[in-house]
């Protein structure tokens, strides 16, 4: 398991079935990009599949440090590639939601035409690219406004501002799916379970929202679950309103049916698995 630090990382490992072990491994622990540390690694953990949640993932930044973004997104990935088919694993690579466009009027399938608008996206389009050409039975795995109890994400981000601020701004013309860390970790065991077919796949909790309606979601939960004390107006803004250096796709659900038809893993409404998340935090608050 790559990426050991990270939300989704921390949440494979702490799902681990009792049949399987995962171990996971921070940047500090492996360079990915480093051929010989990464055979390494895989022969001493005679490991079955390699998890990849390693990723660049500052996407403004990345507008800025584009070599950087591809060399840890893109050049690395096929690092991981290689020597996981020299290993005899399977790789399972986490992408995203980055590499469409967002001009789309339904759900984006897996096979559907991909054209990224930001470096990021670029970059992780690239690593999909290294797993798929790879020879082997790779799978990339996109999910989407991924966040946790721990780390650096949105909930976290507006629980933080909502204590602090009188009133909060969020966008609310970029629509996508907020996805629990927990639930991705639920769908990778998933796939390893039934010994998923190499290809491309799509992973977020069930239904839709904007930042604003996730952002209204947090407080109402919060509230309700005593996270918070008060309540502070949420304002909604357009885009153009909150310019950021990479641009974002406007919509960016992911059609996640072949994926729920494959898995046993339980596919559970946002909200939902928000309300889980909150109640289970609660305790660190107190």
């Amino acid at each position: 398991m790559l990426g050991g630090a990270g939300q989704v990382a921390t949440a494979v490992v702490a799902a681990a079935p009792a049949h399987h072990q995962a171990v996971a491994r921070t940047r500090a622990e492996l360079d990915i990009g480093d051929e010989r540390a990464v055979a390494r690694a895989l022969a001493e953990t005679s490991a079955d599949w390699l998890i990849n949640a390693a990723a660049y993932t500052a996407v403004d930044l990345a507008e800025d440090r584009p070599a950087l973004a591809i060399a840890i997104n893109d050049t690395a990935v096929g690092v991981l590639t290689a020597a996981a088919s020299s290993a005899g694993c399977r790789l399972l690579h986490l992408s995203t939601d980055f590499v469409f466009d967002g001009k789309s009027n339904r759900a984006y399938l897996p096979a559907d035409q991909t054209n990224p608008l930001s470096v990021y996206g670029v970059s992780k389009l690239g690593g999909e690219r290294q797993v798929l050409n790879g020879g082997g039975a790779g799978i990339v795995l996109r999910t989407a406004w991924v966040y946790a109890a721990a780390g650096r994400n949105f909930v976290l981000t507006m629980l933080r501002l909502m204590r602090e601020k009188e009133q909060v701004s969020v966008v609310c013309d970029q629509i996508g799916t907020p996805t629990w860390a927990a639930s991705v970790a639920a769908a990778i065991w998933g796939f390893i379970e039934v010994e998923a077919p190499g290809g491309v796949y799509h992973w977020t909790d069930l239904g839709v929202a904007s930042w604003y309606d996730f952002a209204v979601a947090i407080q109402d939960e919060a509230l309700a679950s005593g996270l918070l004390t008060r309540a502070v107006p949420i304002i909604p803004i357009s885009s153009a309103a909150y310019p950021t250096r990479a641009r974002r796709p406007a919509f960016s659900v992911l059609d996640t049916a072949s994926t729920r038809a494959l898995i046993k893993g339980p596919a559970r409404h946002w909200r939902h698995n928000l309300r889980t998340m909150l109640v289970d935090i609660l305790p660190r608050h107190e």
